[in-house]
């Protein structure tokens, strides 16, 4: 099973946009991935993103994009400050690949706790509109598989130009 971790593309400042919709750069952004992404055959089941519109924006347009099986929707649990228990233990009952677009710090927390180094750590530095691939093996272990950010899809500058 492939869980892909989705932080929302950027949004607009609340004193500008109540409802927090995506900003110009975060809907460039998640565009830009989501049409790399449909290009690497990726399959998943369903797409599952928070109540917050931002959320539900960028779920739409990966949708647009890698057609789930069963679309998506909106689930509890994803919020910013929700536990990340709730989704470690649903993940248990979920067989198939799927999309969880969130926020951060809980994302964070979800990766840190799924690769076994409790929630206190973070080992991830998730980027708005950036996927996270995370891989669980027949023992139920899960593996940083590949990371995606909008920058590395642009080829734009940003913190690993050392590489």
């Amino acid at each position: 099973m492939l869980i892909y971790l989705v932080q929302h593309a950027d949004a607009n400042k609340e004193d500008i946009d109540p409802s927090r919709s995506l900003s110009g750069k975060g809907l460039q952004d998640i565009k830009v991935v989501a049409s790399y992404v449909s290009r690497l055959n990726i399959k998943v089941y369903k797409i599952f993103h928070s109540n917050k519109l931002r959320a539900k924006q960028t779920a739409e347009i990966l949708s647009e994009n890698l057609k789930p099986t069963k679309g998506f929707s909106e689930v509890d649990g994803l919020a910013p400050l929700d536990d990340p228990n709730i989704w470690a233990d649903r993940l248990k009952d979920i067989p198939d690949d799927i999309i969880l677009v969130g926020h951060l710090p809980h994302l964070g927390k979800l990766a840190s706790l799924l690769l076994s180094v409790g929630t206190d750590k973070n080992i991830i530095s998730f980027k708005m509109a950036g996927i996270v691939c995370l891989k669980k093996n027949d023992a139920g272990e899960w593996s940083l598989q590949w990371m995606l950010t909008p920058e590395i899809v642009t080829g734009e500058k940003n913190s690993c130009d050392g590489l």
